[in-house]
């Protein structure tokens, strides 16, 4: 697996969550926003005089506020944890290559990680072949 395929793939995720993030934010802020609209349109003679299109504007502007926040809380929260996971893993490299009497240099963690990577395939790929040890007669 190369690296700029993992990049992307990283990219397609991160750019999932926020979708995802943004439109749930934008239909919860929505219909708040049509809510207190609604309200405020039956509690105050005033807001009632005003024309349809601010009230809309009013909505939409609700609706931006919880698209923009949602999405952003959530890429923050998604990088969050990928950094988290990124520091375990590097850790863990250093902590193995120190054990080597090797130093944890960028190159040297590259390597580690393909090589693990390459181990975990093996692994698999080893648990999925059939048994050939068992004779049929």
């Amino acid at each position: 697996m190369s690296n700029r395929s993992q990049s992307q793939r990283e990219v397609d995720a991160a750019y999932t969550v926020q979708v995802r993030a943004a439109t749930k934010g934008a239909a919860r802020a929505g219909a708040f926003g049509v809510g207190v609209v609604t309200f405020a349109h039956y509690a105050w003679p005033l807001f009632r005089r005003q024309t349809l299109p601010f009230k809309a504007f009013l909505v939409s502007g609700f609706t931006m506020a919880g698209l923009v926040i949602g999405a952003d809380n959530a890429l923050l929260s998604h990088e969050a944890e990928r950094r988290q996971s990124e520091h375990a893993i590097r850790r863990e490299a250093r902590i193995d290559l120190a054990r080597r009497g090797l130093v944890g240099t960028e190159t040297e963690i590259a390597k580690w990680r393909a090589e693990r990577t390459r181990q975990m395939e093996e692994r698999t790929n080893n648990g999925n072949l059939p048994d050939t040890s068992v004779q049929t007669g």
